[in-house]
């Protein structure tokens, strides 16, 4: 009777997700002895968060819309590349927002040209997204020749070390992103046409939308988050290099899958995004409390997926 009602499933969904992540706190919080708990640890799960957050919230769109983008951790490093030249190297008398906005207008750029192959060349998502992935990767390693490149001002620093109140800066972004992303996806008719272009591109299609201009603005709209994303890695680690975050790449489309988002598209919310993200965040963080290898947290990251993917099988089949 779900298969009638996508409001419903959604909902559904979450609530799953809601008490997974409560359980996981609960197992978690007996085993650590109450350490999980504590403000430290609430602290570094909430420093912790943001990129995988971000970097999601860049996979969500592509994927509602039925493709992927498998060169976000590409881009992401080629502008924090940018961003750290910038501030070390090209222009080190200017402050970080110029360098912050120069990094944002790169990660546009490669956006559009992401938004060309996709939209306009009608190249499937997963072989434009793949090949710019590999040279956007060269672009970066021909740059930096392997090294990596440090030492940034103490404003930039603050994005990915920072705290406001005791909340991290990176969090801070992170939510603000997010409810932007609940608001253009759920309250804009561009939201609207994403979700039925990746419900039906045809129909979409013979209803008056123009795909292509939805599309292009999907990855467009892709590559800005993964450049907001490059900023907090960045300035997280204090380093820039062409192979940051490469296993972020999976757990992107791991975390969108576990929050509800559909591999064929039309699916998926932001809610359910920052709840899996949330709960791959706890089962990380508890496992290094208790000394646990990070190899057995990816295992059961693995597995909760797949009973995640069990339960909606079963329920709403």
């Amino acid at each position: 009777m779900w298969k009638n009602s996508s409001f419903k499933v959604g909902d559904i969904q979450i609530m799953a997700l809601v008490f997974l992540l409560a359980g996981l706190l609960l197992l978690m919080s007996f085993l650590t002895r109450g350490k999980l708990l504590e403000i430290q640890s609430l602290q570094a799960i909430a420093f912790q968060l943001p990129l995988l957050g971000l970097l999601t919230l860049a996979q969500m769109g592509p994927m509602v819309s039925g493709g992927i983008d498998l060169s976000i951790i590409a881009t992401a490093n080629l502008v924090s590349i940018i961003m750290a030249l910038s501030m070390t190297r090209f222009f080190p008398s200017l402050h970080a927002p110029f360098a912050i906005l120069l990094g944002l207008l790169l990660s546009l750029l490669l956006g559009m040209v992401k938004g060309f192959f996709v939209a306009l060349v009608s190249v499937p998502a997963i072989i434009a997204t793949l090949g710019l992935m590999i040279f956007i990767r060269g672009v970066s390693l021909v740059i930096t020749r392997g090294y990596v490149i440090a030492g940034f001002p103490r404003d930039f620093l603050f994005i990915g070390n920072g705290t406001v109140v005791g909340i991290p800066t990176s969090f801070i972004i992170f939510a603000a992103f997010a409810i932007f992303m609940y608001i253009l996806l759920s309250r804009t008719r561009f939201g609207l046409e994403l979700y039925l272009f990746g419900s039906n591109p045809v129909a979409t299609l013979f209803s008056g939308v123009d795909n292509r201009k939805v599309v292009f603005r999907t990855y467009l709209l892709s590559s800005f988050l993964a450049g907001v994303a490059s900023c907090v890695m960045a300035s997280r680690f204090n380093a820039a290099q062409a192979d940051y975050g490469e296993s972020y790449l999976l757990l992107t489309v791991l975390a969108c899958v576990l929050g509800g988002v559909s591999p064929s598209g039309g699916s998926g919310r932001v809610l359910g995004i920052t709840v899996s993200v949330i709960i791959l965040q706890v089962v990380a963080t508890g496992f290094n409390l208790l000394g646990f290898s990070s190899h057995l947290a990816s295992a059961l990251w693995g597995i909760i997926l797949l009973g995640v993917v069990l339960f909606n099988r079963l329920v709403f089949g």
